[in-house]
This record gives C-alpha cells, structure tokens and sequence, in this order.
C-alpha cells in the first residue's frame, strides 16, 4: 500500500489567503496540487536503513505544519521557468532542513509538545531525537547536492546560521552585547536565515533572472523576522487561550521576547515599569520552584496591555513593510502580489 501524507489544513487554506482574484485564482489548486507533492516527497525522504530511524525521523513530518518554507519555493519559481523537479526537491531540502533543527531546538529548549504531539525526545530520549535531526539534515544535503555549486554553499551557509542563532541563544548575551539588538539577531538567524534561503533556492534553481536573487533574499530575512515578533506578542494574547493553551507560555518560562526587553528598557526610568519587571522577575522564578502557572495570570495580562507590546506588533508591521519594499526590482504579477499579501497575512495575526 502507498503511504501518503496529507496537506496540513493550515497549509491547504494558506494558496487561497495569496491568490484572490478570478485570475489569481487559477494559481491556487496548481500550488496545493505542488504543495502536496512536495509533502509526500517528505514522507519519502524519510525512510533510512530501519523501522526505529523511520519512526523517529517521520514524527515531527506527520506532525504536519504550515510549510511556509517549501511554500515560498514554489512561487519564487514561477519568476523563472515554473515548479519542477529541480525545485520540488530543493523544497523538500529546505523543509527536512527546518524539521531536522526542530528536533535539536526542543531538546536544547527542554520542550514538551511541538505541533500538538510530545516533542521526539519525550516519545524517544535526547539521543534518538538528536539523531534523528542529524539524519535529516544529512538527507538534505545530500538533495541539495545534485543542484550545483551555488545551491551547496548557500544551504551550508544557512545550516551554519542555524546553528550560531541556537548557540547564541542558548549562551545569551555577553556583557558588551545590546540585548534587544542580539535577539533580533538570534531571530534572524534562527528564523529569517531558513526563510530567506527557501525564497533564493526557487529563484537559483528555476532558471530566473539573477537580478531578483536579493531582493527575494532580503524579503525572506524580513518576514521571518516579522513572524516571531509577531510570535511574541500571540503569546501574550487571551486569544491563544482559544487553542487550549495558556497565555504567556513563554514569559512563565522564563523565555525572553521583545516585549520583555522593551519593557526592562522602560524600567530604567518608569517606575511603573519596573515594578511589572520585579512582579514577573518574581512570578518567574516562583513557576520554575513549582508553583502553579496561574500565580503570573496578572503580569501576562498586564504585560499584554502594556505599551512595550504594542510596539513590538509596531516594529513587525515596519519589518513586513519593508519585506515588501524589498520586492520593488520583481515584475508586477501574481508572484509578487502573493508574496506581498503573505507578508500582510504574518503580520494580520496580531489583529
């Protein structure tokens, strides 16, 4: 029997949010219909050498996901000559890519589910998720590998920025660092780096115009950036409450965002600042001795509506904006109208 994996529905409601007009249209089930050829290549990738390396590499795929990443392949493509082998694989590299470094962040990060199931390393241990990142990774490469000199260097580069935004975030920041600018920092490359190599590799490998390299590298960075801060503030809002999970998951972990910085900024010179800082300095360290993640029901709350919050949405708003002034030297059409309205649609999350 052929195994087969479905499209995310988050995934499938995602072409038609890019392409709205009557014209554009036409354009949706043509990218769904790539979209799941590129996910059941996923599954395919990841079969190794036994049952246990298929079961623990496999997990997090058919966990599903947006696919934002193979997404952005696909219509940077169509600059060039279109989807086509070429480029469903180099989708599929970039996508085990992104799943290989989730493997190792929840270990890193002590994480307990990832994408609504227990993360691998709680349905394994550390070691059997570590490697079962490792493993994908190298299947990665190895697609990456048919696809030329260019294409190898650039994965190399982004699995390198990878790896120094998890280990600068892991470490955090040295006393002669600005905090709020190394964790943008973090953020763009553990983030943006992926994202923007996704956007280059559908213009490297589709034959477009090299004159549209940058431009499509630039917006990736941007809007990867876009998308955690806007991260930041969700996890903020009651509204997450609606997924069954608690507001301020990672403030009550100890977690740093935006909003925090900003707010340990405020607290310099604003009193009011400062005591909401000690309250959740305090709330904190109270959850990590036991306590019951209710007592910071108050900081979350008041953190959401504080003035730092708003900013940090502000600066995510700026950041897709000039994602989409990035897009100035690409020919006006359905690509780049799909690429604009999916920066809008990161950003419209925050409402």
């Amino acid at each position: 029997m052929t195994e087969k994996i479905t499209i995310a529905t988050a995934t499938q409601a995602l072409p038609g949010k890019l392409f709205q007009s009557v014209a554009e249209k036409r354009k949706v089930k043509e990218l769904e219909a790539q979209l799941a050829e590129v996910e059941q290549g996923l599954l395919e990738q990841t079969r190794f050498a036994s049952p246990v390396a298929d079961a623990a590499a496999r997990y997090l795929a058919e966990a599903g996901g947006k696919r934002i990443r193979p997404l952005l392949t696909l219509l940077t493509s169509q600059l060039g000559d279109g989807v086509n082998d070429r480029v469903r694989t180099v989708a599929q590299a970039i996508e085990l890519t992104h799943l290989a470094s989730l493997y190792h962040d929840d270990v890193m990060d002590e994480a307990g589910t990832r994408r609504g199931v227990p993360t691998a390393h709680v349905s394994w241990s550390n070691s059997v998720a570590i490697l079962a990142g490792d493993l994908l990774f190298a299947r990665a490469s190895s697609l990456v590998a048919g696809m030329g000199e260019e294409a190898i260097l650039l994965q190399a580069e982004t699995f390198e920025r990878l790896c120094l935004g998890q280990l600068h975030e892991t470490v955090g920041p040295q006393p002669e660092d600005d905090e709020e600018a190394f964790y943008l920092q973090v953020l763009a490359d553990k983030t943006g780096a992926l994202i923007s190599c996704a956007a280059r590799m559908g213009v490297l490998v589709s034959g477009a115009p090299r004159e549209y390299l940058d431009p499509v590298t630039e917006y990736g960075e941007a809007i990867g950036l876009a998308f955690q801060l806007v991260d930041d503030v969700i996890d903020l809002s009651p509204a997450k409450q609606d997924t069954g999970k608690r507001a301020g998951t990672d403030l009550r972990a100890g977690v740093v965002t935006l909003p925090l910085l900003l707010l340990k900024q405020r607290a310099a010179t604003d009193a009011a600042a400062a005591d909401l800082l000690r309250r959740i300095d305090e709330g904190v360290a109270a959850v990590a001795a036991g306590a019951a993640p209710e007592v910071m029901d108050a900081e979350v709350a008041e953190l959401y509506q504080h003035e730092v919050t708003a900013a940090t949405a502000e600066r995510a708003r700026q950041i897709a904006t000039a994602a989409t002034t990035a897009l100035a030297p690409l020919p006006q059409g359905a690509v780049k109208t799909a690429l604009v309205r999916l920066a809008e649609t990161i950003v419209d999350r925050v409402g």
